[in-house]
């Protein structure tokens, strides 16, 4: 399908449904008119598709029961539901698509390939990641590095951004890795860091470890459906990834992960379950466990079809309007034209200002602002922009983001000081992006 990335007035896609400002409560815009919805980085909204979907599963379970794992009235049966979504996730992740597989949840997926691919020794044991990872990356860690018998405290190596800054120089990332790689087991970085939006340099990343002899995997959680990916050429290990956010199926949306193929003669999978059986034999119940070749083989029990029906509508969206090359071509002009509003805003401080106008005084003596502390550089962000608001360690990110939802205007909160706005490509408009910006200006002008 031929898709018109230009015109931001309407939306890529008419497929999503988004609550009205009504629906939401906001309370001082009471009207039948869609929110301004600008946090599908955090859940995406119901796609008209998924919801046929969904009830055409629904229908199939109460016509065919258990017959429709094998004979489907609308030739999805469900012991093979997956086709129809891992080649769409493998065009996502610039993958293979024996290298991705449709399961679990994503702190799930992660416990299950760092367990086959973190194995530290007595030389090699640390885990490299950024500061401030996603609070179930950190838990992850932590508990895995226990479970080894090891101290937290020593093998888990966190790269934090300079004094006074928010983001990590890629500099600083490849000289750790350089620096400490020959005790570095597995480096493992979120694709998009979740509070500041930062897109990190993935593919120098891996390369850097790869080149210190250290296992390089990836949470993709922020990255898939919002930046553009190439996982089997930047040679990484492994990835794991949720869906319900930029990819739109539903809460608690079933999962993916990616392992590389070069590990389908080395790496079995530690914890097997029936679903990463064989499918030719999958249903004559042998007692040996004979692995589907590939990331499929680390699939464990049955997936909900009801998920996959969810995930699926949108997927088909996705590769509707020309996946990830016609949606970044879009994300690019819509965040920046956001960002080009924001810093037009007369409570905008620049970044390098920060200090000079609000450490330096008394919080309570200086007008509140915000300032954006994702990158300036689009090659090193996605959709998502964070504003921290200011003075920091105040009320006032609390106070504007209450009467942002007033307005029918819904961001993401993120204690510290953060309100994270993201436009997506498919279903945003400028006029979100106006509608964002016309009400953000008016709180600041009640505080």
């Amino acid at each position: 399908m031929t898709t018109n990335t230009d015109n931001l007035q309407v939306p890529l896609s008419s497929e999503f449904v988004l609550p009205t400002n009504q629906q939401i409560g906001a309370e001082l815009r009471q009207n039948g008119d869609s929110c301004t919805y600008l946090c599908g980085n955090s859940l995406g909204p119901l796609s008209k598709r998924s919801q046929t979907l969904i009830q055409e599963e629904v229908a199939a379970w109460g016509s065919h029961a258990v017959v429709g794992h094998f004979t489907h009235p609308y030739d999805r049966p469900w012991t093979k539901f997956c086709d129809e979504i891992t080649p769409l996730f493998a065009e996502l992740v610039g993958a293979k698509e024996k290298e991705v597989a449709c399961m679990g949840t994503l702190t799930n997926n992660l416990h299950l390939l760092m367990s086959s691919f973190y194995n530290p020794t007595s030389d090699r044991f640390k885990i490299l990641c950024e500061a401030r990872a996603f609070p179930s990356d950190q838990y992850a860690f932590v508990s895995q590095v226990l479970a080894h018998g090891l101290d937290p405290a020593t093998a888990i190596l966190e790269v934090a951004p300079r004094e006074g800054e928010y983001t990590l120089r890629e500099q600083d990332i490849l000289e750790i890795i350089a620096r400490e790689g020959s005790s570095i087991a597995l480096v493992l970085f979120s694709g998009v860091q979740y509070y500041t939006g930062q897109w990190f340099p993935m593919k120098s990343i891996t390369e850097k470890a790869k080149q210190q002899g250290c296992i390089c995997g990836w949470d993709l959680a922020h990255a898939i459906g919002n930046v553009p990916l190439s996982l089997h050429d930047w040679n990484a290990d492994f990835a794991v990834w949720c869906t319900y956010k930029y990819v739109n199926s539903g809460p608690g949306g079933i999962a993916g992960l990616y392992v590389h193929e070069k590990w389908d003669e080395i790496k079995r999978p530690k914890f097997a379950g029936w679903w990463g059986h064989d499918l030719a034999t999958r249903f004559d119940m042998p007692p040996q466990f004979s692995p589907v070749r590939g990331a499929q083989g680390f699939q464990q029990s049955n997936p909900s079809v009801l998920a996959l029906a969810a995930l699926l509508g949108s997927l088909q969206i996705f590769k509707d309007v020309g996946m990830m090359p016609a949606l970044r071509e879009r994300s690019l002009k819509l965040t920046a034209a956001l960002e080009k509003m924001l810093t037009g805003s007369r409570y905008f401080v620049p970044l390098n200002e920060v200090g000079k106008k609000y450490q330096q005084q008394n919080s309570g003596t200086v007008r509140p602002g915000f300032t954006i502390i994702t990158p300036s550089d689009p090659s090193a962000r996605g959709a998502q922009l964070s504003l921290l608001f200011l003075p920091t360690g105040s009320d006032v990110m609390r106070t504007v983001f209450a009467a942002l939802m007033k307005y029918g205007v819904v961001g993401d909160e993120r204690e510290p000081d953060v309100i994270r706005l993201a436009p997506i490509p498919l279903y945003n408009s400028i006029k979100d992006c106006e509608d964002a910006m016309l009400y953000l200006d008016k709180v600041f002008e009640s505080l």
